[in-house]
């Protein structure tokens, strides 16, 4: 870990290999810490923090308290999925909150390059996100210059929902992409619909960073064996 002067926190590494991060949207608020310590033990070690503003996406979520409140009792990296406009005002605020990595879409971003920049320069890694509707060739020259891309497999908004299929050739699109710029180290992550059926043909198209939310918080058994069964799908070993 290393002290970032910008953004003013501790940065955690990012975590190697297939990643099953499960997404606190679909936690238990009056236990998050202790459910979050549940998915640790299981082998949890990156977890996605969203927010929504009510504008981009139609719904509320969670805010800089809840971030603020969960960096101190885990050393697992965060990332945050700003699903909101205007995101340039949240960087800084994010990022000293405890951010490990920000994700922002590339729908609300009219100046993505200048974001990028700005997230990075706050000690962050940076993410891009992109909806169902939005082609994989929008981030044809933003590419270079992210750690992450999100390709939603759900539209952003509300936990719960169904794969949809369809995003699976843009997760492969997104990797031709990455090897024509020789981008070896980019990860390609998925986020919606997340079961241990979808996460293998994620996994197969070349995801490499599985978001789960309602699967591994309000499956049918505990947290670790939800997040273990995740796990296999995918061969990580548990």
């Amino acid at each position: 870990m290393s002290e970032d002067s910008a953004g003013g926190a501790r940065r955690r590494p990012m975590p190697q290999g297939v990643v099953i991060a499960p997404s606190i949207l679909a936690a238990d608020y009056a236990r998050l810490g202790e459910q979050v310590a549940e998915a640790e033990e299981a082998g949890a070690e990156w977890f996605q923090v969203d927010v929504m503003d009510g504008h981009f996406v139609p719904n509320l979520s969670i805010g800089l308290p809840v971030l603020e409140s969960l960096r101190p009792v885990t050393d697992a990296f965060l990332d945050v999925h700003l699903m909101i406009d205007n995101p340039e005002g949240f960087l800084e605020p994010f990022a000293r909150a405890g951010a490990d990595l920000i994700t922002v879409h590339q729908e609300v971003c009219p100046h993505l390059h200048r974001e990028v920049h700005e997230i990075r320069r706050l000690g962050c890694k940076a993410g891009v996100a992109i909806d169902p509707s939005t082609p994989a060739e929008m981030l044809s020259e933003i590419l270079p210059f992210v750690d992450l891309v999100l390709v939603m497999t759900v539209n952003p908004g509300f936990g719960g929902q169904s794969f949809i299929h369809a995003a699976l050739r843009k997760v492969k699109r997104v990797r031709e992409m990455a090897a024509h710029y020789s981008l070896r180290g980019l990860r390609v992550q998925v986020d919606g619909g997340v079961d241990p059926e979808s996460a293998a043909l994620s996994v197969d198209a070349g995801a490499d960073v599985l978001v789960a939310g309602s699967s591994v918080f309000r499956g049918r058994g505990t947290i670790a064996e939800n997040y273990r069964a995740l796990r296999r799908a995918v061969a990580v070993e548990v």
